[in-house]
């Protein structure tokens, strides 16, 4: 069976949730015996490998601008799918869903994953957010098959749709990789144990800047507040969020995988998310994955995670977040056993793949 995978800017290496998403569970699906073709934006494209663990990778031009790329991309996606007679046509996230309908008028089952309401960003304006509504809604309405990360999505297809069939697949998150970097440490100039980790986009809705502001009114003592991550397309948010961190000496790595990503999350103290808009956090469940304690928003999505409530803070609240950042500092480590069971890539996977094989039954 022939599947093809748009609505994510490619594999591997490239920044992002369902970019991670993506690189964690095709592989394992090539390995179920399909053949897996993904279709990557060459504008994020640096490799220009054609095969990557099995699946086949096409890149296709579309223009590196926020509002439109991936409406376009997966216009040209779709159309070089059915040119190679893919059975089914997988599209991530509700942009690219809006074409949907597309899709099945040209003869290809569709299994669409929802990754989170995307209309709730604070990037998108009034336009881009109807656009995305009605991606959601043309997704939800016309895809043979609707995978939901987390029950809160699937709540609200149900109340929005009345679509009761959804199939809740949770993200997953790889065995932690435990290691030691000393000479990466040295050129960031931090210490093991001795430093606060934040790690995602530099976009508003993830609310960096609470972190910065919040870190700065605890009484720090030799510890430092790391930023991994960077943006996809520069703006003022982003340049601005920069400028305020080195002010106030936040150590920030840029985007970073690999032993950089691994001996950050090995080592650091805390890890925090403070972001007002989630589908289900892959970084929250990567730092959850290494053991380490965490201090997160109380959004929907952070809350089904199910951390205890000293955990959480109320979004947006810096005072807060600086009474819990306080706390963890004054605290001796201590690593914290979570439940990842739901988050097994390899059940995922065995999930998917039945959605799959049972999609023309």
């Amino acid at each position: 069976m022939k599947i093809t995978v748009t609505g994510t800017r490619g594999i591997p290496n490239i920044m992002g949730g369902i970019e991670t998403h993506c690189e964690e569970l095709f592989p394992r699906i090539v390995k179920k015996g399909f053949d897996v073709t993904i279709i990557r934006r060459k504008s994020y494209v640096k490799d220009y490998i054609s095969e990557y663990k099995g699946i086949k990778l096409i890149d296709i031009e579309t223009p590196k601008k926020k509002s439109f790329e991936a409406i376009i991309h997966t216009f040209k996606a779709i159309w070089k799918a059915k040119a190679i007679k893919t059975d089914i046509i997988h599209i991530h996230a509700i942009g690219p869903a809006l074409l949907t309908p597309m899709a099945r008028l040209l003869g290809m089952k569709v299994v669409f994953t929802h990754h989170g309401p995307d209309y709730d960003r604070d990037k998108w304006g009034i336009i881009a957010k109807i656009i995305l509504k009605l991606g959601e809604r043309l997704g939800t309405k016309y895809a043979n098959e609707v995978i939901v990360i987390s029950k809160v999505i699937n709540d609200l297809l149900v109340k929005k749709y009345n679509r009761r069939d959804c199939h809740l697949i949770y993200n997953g998150v790889p065995e932690p990789e435990i290691c030691e970097f000393p000479e990466y440490f040295k050129e960031l100039g931090i210490e093991k144990d001795k430093y606060i980790l934040g790690m995602c986009r530099f976009v508003p809705e993830k609310n960096l800047h609470h972190l910065i502001e919040a870190f700065t009114k605890t009484e720090h003592r030799g510890y430092k507040l790391v930023l991994a991550g960077d943006t996809d397309f520069e703006d003022d948010y982003s340049r601005k969020l920069k400028e305020t961190a080195r002010k106030n000496g936040v150590v920030l790595t840029g985007f970073i995988k690999g032993k950089k990503l691994h001996s950050l999350l090995s080592n650091t103290h805390c890890y925090v998310l403070p972001s007002s808009h989630e589908g289900l956090p892959i970084a929250l469940l990567e730092a959850m994955s290494y053991k380490r304690p965490v201090i997160v928003s109380n959004i929907p999505a952070n809350l089904e995670v199910g951390l205890k409530q000293e955990n959480y803070f109320k979004v947006g609240n810096i005072q807060e977040l600086s009474q819990k950042l306080q706390a963890n500092l004054d605290s001796t480590y201590q690593k914290v056993e979570y439940d990842m069971s739901p988050y097994n890539w390899d059940n995922i996977t065995e999930q998917v793949a039945n959605i799959y094989n049972n999609i023309n039954k």
